[in-house]
C-alpha cells in the first residue's frame, strides 16, 4: 500500500513542464592536430633451394631488420613480429610435384613516435635487400590529451548553444537534467596512409653501388578528432 509521502511524489515528466521547462541541445566539436605515433610493416623475403637454406636466409634477414629498427632506442615505441611463412615453389613443367625452390616471408612493425627518425629508419629498411616498407600511417593515442580537449569543447558549445535558446526568451537556465556522451574519436583516416603510394622495395643487384640512401622528409599527416554531445537543461519560465 502507497505511503502519503509516495502519494504526493509528482510523477516525472519527461519533456519538462511549464514551471520548469527542459531545453535539449546538441553540442558538437572538432579538433585538427598533429599525429602521435607512426607505424610502419616491414616485409623480409627470403629464397633457397632447399627449406633449410630458405629458413636460414630469412633468419639472417630479419635479424639485421630487427637489430636495425632497435638502434633507434626510444623512439620505437612498439616493435612486433608478424606472420612467417615458408612457401615451397613447384616446377612449371615435368612430371609429379618437384620442388624448384624455397620462399620465405616475416611481417615486422613498428611504430615511432620521432618522425625525425622515421624517416631515416625508413629510408634504410627499404635499401635493404629483399625488404619492402609499407606505411607510414599516422594516429594519436587513445589517451591522447587532444580526446579530452574534444570533449570538453562539445561540452561548452552545448552550454552555449542552451544559454543563447534561453536568451532568445529572455530568461536563464535553471540546472542541467542529463549530459550524454555520443562518441569522441580520431576518424578512421588517422590510420591510414599518409598519401597514396606503393611500398618502398629494395632488391639490389650483386655489384650495386653500397652508398647509403638520402633519408626521406615524411610530412606528418594531420589527424582529425570529433566530439558530440547531447544536453538536457532546465530554465527559469520565461514570459511569453
Amino acid at each position: 500500500m502507497a505511503t502519503s509521502s509516495e502519494e504526493a511524489q509528482p510523477a516525472a515528466v519527461p519533456y519538462g513542464t511549464p514551471d520548469a521547462p527542459r531545453i535539449a541541445v546538441r553540442g558538437e566539436a572538432r579538433l585538427e592536430v598533429d599525429p602521435e605515433t607512426a607505424r610502419i610493416r616491414v616485409t623480409v623475403l627470403a629464397r633457397g633451394k632447399d627449406r633449410r637454406a630458405a629458413l636460414d636466409d630469412l633468419t639472417r634477414r630479419n635479424t639485421t631488420v630487427l637489430d636495425l629498427i632497435k638502434t633507434y632506442g626510444e623512439a620505437v615505441e612498439r616493435l612486433e613480429t608478424g606472420t612467417l611463412s615458408i612457401t615451397p615453389e613447384l616446377k612449371e613443367k615435368g612430371r609429379g610435384e618437384r620442388i624448384h625452390a624455397y620462399h620465405g616471408r616475416v611481417h615486422i612493425t613498428a611504430e615511432l613516435t620521432d618522425f625525425t627518425a622515421l624517416g631515416e629508419l625508413t629510408t634504410r629498411l627499404a635499401d635493404l635487400d629483399l625488404t619492402s616498407v609499407d606505411g607510414p600511417w599516422w594516429s594519436l593515442r587513445p589517451n591522447s590529451p587532444a580526446h579530452r580537449q574534444a570533449r570538453q569543447k562539445a561540452v561548452k558549445e552545448a552550454v552555449q548553444r542552451a544559454r543563447e535558446y534561453a536568451d532568445a526568451l529572455d530568461t536563464t537556465l535553471a540546472a542541467l537534467v542529463e549530459l550524454a556522451d555520443i562518441g569522441a574519436e580520431a576518424t578512421p583516416q588517422s590510420f591510414g596512409p599518409a598519401a597514396p603510394r606503393g611500398p618502398m622495395r629494395s632488391a639490389r643487384a650483386k655489384g650495386a653501388e653500397d652508398t647509403d640512401a638520402a633519408p626521406l622528409d615524411l610530412e606528418p599527416q594531420r589527424q582529425h578528432v570529433y566530439a558530440q554531445v547531447n544536453a538536457r537543461f532546465t530554465m527559469q519560465p520565461p514570459r511569453l
